[in-house]
């Protein structure tokens, strides 16, 4: 059932992405006839088309969510993008900024005048304000503060005080609190006179006289049991509680580890400050998710899809340049075995298996290394004996391989020095494989560096020219008088 209604909702947007990318090239023909014709009244003509082009595309994405209009933003070039955009009505602009990439969003914003800014922005809350901040000039920034009134200016202070990565940061402010020492029915009277809940909302807060949280009351409790009953008795008094400071990367895996969806954020002194939601946390984890993808190749997360060829060409010179210079070690490396390659010609279909297995090997152990410092499983107490264990398995796995690398090189060659040299290097490299992609996310992870960023690119160059060298040096040192 999962799976269909994922192929559907796929299917929508491409339904919708096709429907909007026909409707762009419809207009384009009608607006190329126009200005081909020789009408006195060309101008008023092409007025009256353009607001034709307008009312059909806002008919289309009328009944669209804000992430689905992101996502045919996303997947238009910038001039049809533009169009599109224009097309928006201004009371959805701000919640489909939230929604598409940052590369996307700048090239939005920047075609907007700061008044046009600061109204999209006046229809946010100070929490999804704060997510567009970085991305909003300067002079339509402090047109938007203006337009605040202190509560909402004191939030939006607040939020921009913390760190991207701490919790803090991702905090709201869409929240009830209570104290315990009223009964069920006049929560419940309270709710009613207010009409509707923030979003997300699954628990209320309790609170002392001085804001200090004291514990949370589910809904579930609060409508199951007797409305004479205070809170005192029912509250969640061991609540789950964040700190401000935290890091977000350690609460997401809270999150997923208790099944929350929200939790208190309360400061050093244990005062409330806010909340944090689902939602926030889905958003983090997706957007670590994208960069992750893009840095273990190399790209930068502001890349658009549709940017100049320029710009796109700049961000990814940088590993390329890399890439140059590892590529020019192996070529070297080559070179200088050349003498013994020109005699024994089967070294040269070789040695690139020795190479690729490698990279394989190195690149599993990697991952696995990245994604355990993402989740937090790896500690001091437990570094060692994964070292160990990783490297026991190396040495099984590269005994394994060389052995059916030597069998197979025997069998295909009818040469015994031959083969033991594939397997002895085989084993060498696939060894050599494993400490490097061991070394290089646990050495950037202690240097306070992201150990996805660049690990791929690194761990094959050094991969190919280790198994280069080592296969090429054992048949230099065995086989050079076969």
């Amino acid at each position: 059932m999962e799976a269909t209604e994922k192929l559907d909702t796929q299917q929508f947007l491409l339904n919708q992405l096709e429907a909007v990318v026909n409707l762009l090239e419809k207009q384009r023909i009608e607006k190329s006839l126009v200005e081909r014709g020789s009408t006195a009244n060309h101008v008023l003509v092409e007025s009256m088309l353009n607001k034709q082009h307008q009312a059909r595309l806002q008919k289309q994405l009328r009944h669209l969510h804000p992430a689905d209009i992101a996502y045919l933003l996303e997947s238009l070039p910038l001039e049809p993008r533009k169009t599109v955009w224009d097309a928006i009505k201004s009371e959805h602009e701000g919640h489909v900024l939230l929604e598409v990439s940052d590369a996307v969003r700048h090239t939005l914003i920047s075609g907007m005048a700061a008044e046009e800014i600061a109204s999209v922005a006046g229809q946010l809350d100070t929490d999804e304000l704060a997510e567009l901040a970085a991305d909003i000039p300067k002079r339509a920034m402090l047109k938007i503060l203006r337009s605040l009134n202190s509560d909402e200016r004191r939030h939006l202070n607040t939020l921009l005080s913390y760190p991207d990565q701490q919790v803090g940061a991702f905090m709201d402010f869409g929240m009830i609190t209570i104290r315990d020492d009223i009964n069920l029915k006049a929560i419940c009277a309270y709710i009613r006179k207010l009409g509707k809940l923030p979003g997300q909302t699954d628990k209320l807060f309790v609170v002392d006289q001085h804001n200090r949280i004291k514990g949370t009351l589910p809904l579930q409790r609060l409508l199951t049991h007797s409305p004479s009953l205070p809170v005192s008795e029912v509250m969640v008094s061991d609540a789950i509680v964040f700190s401000a400071t935290q890091d977000i990367a350690e609460v997401a895996r809270a999150f997923e580890r208790y099944g929350l969806i929200s939790a208190p954020v309360v400061d050093a002194h244990g005062e409330l400050q806010g909340r944090l939601c689902v939602d926030s946390i889905l958003d983090f984890i997706r957007d670590k998710t994208d960069e992750d993808m893009l840095t273990q190749a190399g790209v930068s997360e502001e890349e658009d899809l549709f940017s100049s060829v320029w710009k796109s060409a700049r961000n990814r010179w940088g590993w390329l340049l890399i890439n140059i210079v590892t590529a020019f070690a192996s070529t070297r490396i080559i070179g200088i075995f050349e003498d013994i390659i020109l005699q024994l010609v089967a070294l040269a279909s070789l040695m690139p298996i020795v190479a690729a297995m490698g990279g394989n090997m190195g690149n599993q152990t990697s991952m696995l290394i990245i994604r355990s410092l993402a989740l937090g499983q790896i500690t001091p107490a437990n570094i060692q004996r994964l070292i160990k264990k990783e490297l026991t398995l190396a040495v099984i796995n590269g005994s394994f391989i060389g052995l059916i690398m030597g069998g197979a090189s025997l069998l295909l060659y009818q040469d015994g020095p031959l083969s033991a040299v594939m397997a002895a290097a085989m084993f060498s490299n696939l060894l050599v494989a494993v400490i490097v992609g061991l070394g290089i996310p646990l050495l950037r992870h202690k240097l306070g560096r992201d150990p996805a960023v660049g690990t791929s690119i690194i761990l094959t160059s050094i991969t190919d020219s280790m198994g280069f060298f080592i296969f090429l040096g054992l048949a230099s040192i065995f086989l050079v008088d076969h």
